[in-house]
């Protein structure tokens, strides 16, 4: 008899947390996933900054899982899933599965305004890194290049459009890079002239901290010469600029950090969904009717003992794959399942700049130096591999003794 084939679509925290607990079930377990690579995103930020470069915060799908034997790697993009002969069409090729569990993450979100994606690019993949990295250090180059000073000024303005964590991290880095890291390599310019500007619609940034949290690290990006603006919203953004309100402000470099959508799966399932697209799912993580399919992390409409929607963050997905390959593994061996699913929050961090962060653990809130050391700790514990580990310690450490940037790379347009 053939054994139980378990697919598994979506490399992410939550797919991949999932595959490596089914490591030598009884089971042939099938990682389908666009790209080669499993790749941390909570570091983008940094690559797109010339913190670091894309290899120290990715790795190959296949060498993370190369000692699971019972388990295969298929590099391709789901377009369809039939869930009443359950098979996953991939490009164009169809998988069979008996136990499906769909970790497809999410996307950005421009709520009805698209045609701003080609101007304000948003950051979720390490095309988008390296595009956004060569977007900023050419600005650089552009004012240095520049006439007159209203070019120069253009060039020099970068507008990030969303104050939570990725907004307020781009932000930070970007005043970082103009005020250290690039301060002695112009003659004409001085890149401390840079205007880096965030702009939130709500009342402060990251609005699911504290207040006492948002406060401080609102003051933080302050003393790194960003400037907040707070209640207005983006109107309009195209190549020349971006309009808050009724305000145009010129700026050659605008970053898209305002929101998510959940990836496609909700068609594929013809499942129900919430206005970001996330698929609505049973306490078991599993789709309503169809017991033999899971949905987690991003793409995923899970609610928390209070009923609250859990928030699309890496700790969650991982918890999400490692429950439902519990479920899996119960099933397989003909046991009792667990229990419902139950998010064991441990906190949630952000950082601001070199030795800036918050920390927000529920029992004690954290700011300063302190938070960023055990975000730091935090980020690199997280990553795969042993080596990628101490490469990014290696890096981090040598930027905060040189203040300097050892990724300031441009390299070629990308069909982004």
């Amino acid at each position: 008899m053939t054994r139980p084939r378990i697919v598994i679509i979506g490399a992410g925290f939550g797919g991949l947390s999932a595959a490596h607990a089914l490591s030598g079930a009884a089971a042939e377990v099938t990682v389908i996933d666009r790209r080669n690579y499993h790749l941390f995103q909570p570091l983008l930020y940094q690559v797109a900054t010339a913190g670091l470069s894309p290899a120290q915060i990715a790795s190959p799908i296949r060498a993370i899982l190369s000692r699971a034997t019972n388990e295969r790697v298929l590099m391709g993009g789901v377009t369809a899933i039939d869930t009443e002969r359950r098979r996953v069409t991939v490009d164009h090729r169809e998988v069979p599965y008996d136990q499906l569990v769909v970790a497809t993450g999410a996307r950005h979100s421009y709520f009805g305004h698209d045609e701003w994606e080609p101007v304000a690019p948003g950051l979720k993949k390490i095309d988008d890194a390296t595009y956004l990295r060569r977007r900023i250090l050419t600005a650089f180059e552009m004012a240095e290049q520049a006439d007159d000073a209203t070019a120069r000024e253009r060039h020099l303005t970068f507008v990030v459009i969303g104050a939570g964590p990725t907004g307020v991290e781009m932000a930070g880095a970007i005043a970082e890079l103009a005020h250290v890291a690039l301060r002695h390599d112009f003659r004409t310019i001085n890149p401390r002239d840079a205007r880096i500007v965030l702009v939130e619609a709500g009342q402060r940034v990251l609005p699911s901290f504290p207040e006492s949290l948002s406060r401080s690290a609102q003051r933080s990006l302050e003393r790194l010469h960003v400037e907040v603006r707070l209640g207005e919203a983006v109107t309009q953004c195209d190549a020349e600029g971006v309009m808050i309100g009724s305000e145009r402000l010129a700026a050659a470099t605008l970053i898209w950090a305002a929101g998510v959508m959940a990836s496609s799966a909700a068609n594929w399932l013809g499942a129900g969904c919430d206005r970001a697209g996330r698929v609505k799912v049973g306490p078991d993580l599993s789709l309503p009717g169809h017991p033999e399919i899971f949905v987690i992390g991003d793409t995923a409409l899970a609610l928390d003992a209070k009923g609250k929607p859990l928030p699309g963050l890496a700790p969650v997905a991982k918890q999400q794959g490692l429950y439902v390959a519990r479920v899996l593994r119960a099933r397989l061996a003909g046991k009792a399942p667990p229990g419902p699913f139950r998010y064991r929050d441990f906190g949630t961090l952000a950082t601001i700049g070199r030795g800036a962060a918050v920390a927000d653990f529920g029992w004690i809130r954290l700011d300063g130096r302190l938070a960023w050391l055990l975000w730091g700790l935090v980020h690199v514990m997280f990553l795969i591999g042993f080596r990628n580990r101490i490469v990014v310690m290696l890096e981090w450490l040598w930027s905060y003794v040189t203040f300097q940037s050892g990724a300031r790379l441009i390299t070629e347009a990308s069909s982004h």
